[in-house]
């Protein structure tokens, strides 16, 4: 049944406000328009709507049917209309971001507190994972951006863009001092316990491929699940570790670690930012201008 719009609008305000008078005022409109409208709709449904008396009208049982149905769909119509311009005017509006352990702590959080401090009605998720877990999540619609490391690996539609360079470095436990001070080759390095994340991540397959290059195969001895395990791991004094150097800053101004000089380099990483396909919010737009800001600082 092809039945126009506006009756149903016009049915619904004169059905919330009980007058005619009042909603011809409040859509503008003459209340003769808006009686012809009510008409025009009962005729095409086949019933009453309303009980019309000097105090104004009233609806009758299939009025009050259909009124059930139609106040929800424009109910919905104002939430969906309060958050777009919401959005618009960046008062409003939700982001939900992927990130990597490394990811997050050398780049997201910086951003997000001054996106936060600009925006302040803008609410934020933060999913955490593996950069193959955060990049399916941009993939299925469920992010609408992650920030990861290198290697992505597959990325399927989405466009990854390289916006930090970080470097990783070797650290050890105190019970490593005798590794300290001196120049150490990846030969003698391995001769001592190894502490990696797990075989199924991208960081794992780095330092598989760095130590290949170098005539070794990586055999960690303790793995942990992410990266931000990593750290603990080797303070405890369970083996050699590999960590972004501003992640063991604070550990090794607290003599916590030992940084242990490999004459070996270890491969330039870099922070990415990864965009599906799709188009983004205006509010998602901000915060990828906020992120790009700090591409700046670098020549990429």
């Amino acid at each position: 049944m092809n039945i126009s719009y506006d009756w149903y609008r016009v049915f619904y305000y004169v059905a919330k406000y009980g007058n005619l008078t009042k909603v011809a005022e409040l859509l503008r409109g003459s209340q003769p328009n808006i009686s012809r409208s009510l008409k025009n709709l009962e005729q095409a449904l086949g019933c009453s709507l309303f009980e019309r008396s000097n105090r104004g009208v009233t609806l009758t049982p299939e009025g009050e049917k259909l009124y059930g149905h139609i106040s929800i769909a424009f109910e919905h119509i104002a939430m969906g209309e309060e958050e777009l311009l919401g959005e618009k005017a960046l008062t409003g509006g939700i982001i939900d971001l992927a990130a990597s352990e490394t990811a997050l702590d050398g780049l997201l959080l910086l951003v997000l507190s001054r996106f936060r401090d600009t925006y302040p009605d803008i609410k934020v998720k933060i999913a955490n994972g593996s950069t193959k877990q955060s990049i399916s999540r941009v993939s299925a619609g469920l992010s609408d951006l992650a920030l990861c490391t290198t290697p992505t690996g597959e990325y399927g539609d989405n466009t990854v863009e390289k916006i930090m360079p970080f470097s990783e470095i070797a650290v050890a436990g105190k019970n490593f001092s005798n590794l300290k001070g001196r120049k150490i080759g990846l030969a003698e390095l391995v001769k001592h316990p190894v502490v990696s994340l797990g075989k199924d991540t991208k960081t794992h397959r780095f330092y598989s491929d760095f130590f290949l290059e170098n005539g070794l195969t990586l055999e960690p001895d303790v793995e942990v699940a992410t990266a931000d395990l990593v750290l603990p791991t080797v303070k405890a004094g369970l083996g050699v570790g590999f960590i972004p150097e501003f992640s063991a800053k604070e550990a090794l101004s607290k003599g916590d670690i030992i940084k242990i000089d490999l004459i070996q380099e270890i491969p330039t990483r870099y922070i990415c930012m990864v965009l599906p396909p799709r188009p983004s919010s205006i509010a998602t737009k901000e915060l990828i201008k906020m992120i790009r800001k700090q591409k700046e600082k670098y020549s990429l």
